[in-house]
């Protein structure tokens, strides 16, 4: 199962669970992962989501093998991705979200902490968005919500430099909320989340609803504009080559 699902207290775990390749996010790990949260959000017995990786990483960020294809095979990428049922999953998710970030967290390992209400990190974890050493643009609405988040000038670095962010220097950028030791972060993102899934759920809903309801359409905006420049770039020089590289089909 790619997707392990877990409820408690009326918290519902999602854990990605693709440990052998570090959880990177292929097609069908993208839909289980948007599947899940619809369903959460229409269950009335969940009040809260808690998202986290299974084995040492959270997630190693697009599976760059089935990017590799999407640019040499076109019967394949004709499929189109569930990438973007996912985002808008995120989008519309209407009840509390809290990320607890395990291990590495690359790509939209790392831009999904853009849509998390709470994020929690381990303090070995660390953070990379590698889309201009893979010659792409960013995805996810990263490039409008990690500005808001975090500021533009903590955004312009980790968008523009693919270089790792330790635990530390993420929650001083604002990217998280809390820094635990690795055995005592699930236990603590466990214990927030319950404390949000004692109130009650119309309340909080109506709480994130007030929260979200203005990035809305900046969400959208930005969504398509990274979408522009990212079909332009996937597949051009920079991008094969990287990906080759990558894949050692270059070699």
């Amino acid at each position: 199962m790619i997707l392990e699902i877990a409820d408690d207290q009326r918290v519902r775990t999602l854990t990605l669970n693709r440990p052998d390749v570090l959880n990177a996010f292929n097609d069908e790990l993208y839909f289980a992962t948007a599947t899940a949260l619809n369903e959460a959000a229409a269950d009335p017995e969940v009040a809260v989501v808690l998202l986290t990786g299974a084995g040492r990483a959270f997630s190693a960020g697009n599976d760059l093998n089935e990017m590799q294809r999407r640019i040499t095979d076109p019967e394949f990428n004709e499929k189109g991705s569930h990438f973007s049922t996912m985002i808008q999953a995120l989008a519309d998710f209407p009840k509390p979200l809290i990320i607890a970030v395990n291990g590495v967290g690359v790509g939209i390992g790392a831009t999904i902490l853009g849509y998390a209400d709470l994020a929690f990190m381990s303090s070995t974890a660390r953070l990379k968005t590698p889309f201009t050493s893979l010659g792409v643009a960013p995805e996810a609405a990263s490039s409008y919500l990690l500005p808001r988040l975090m500021g533009r000038q903590n955004a312009a670095w980790l968008l523009l430099s693919s270089e790792w962010v330790g635990a530390e220097e993420a929650r001083a950028m604002g990217l998280v909320w809390k820094v635990c030791e690795p055995d005592d972060l699930l236990p603590e993102a466990r214990r927030h989340a319950e404390i949000l899934a004692a109130r009650p759920i119309s309340s909080l809903m109506a709480v994130k609803q007030t929260i979200i309801a203005p990035t809305r359409e900046g969400i959208a905006a930005a969504t398509e504009r990274e979408n522009g420049h990212f079909s332009v770039l996937m597949g051009a020089a920079a991008n094969a080559a990287a990906l080759a590289d990558f894949t050692g089909r270059g070699k």
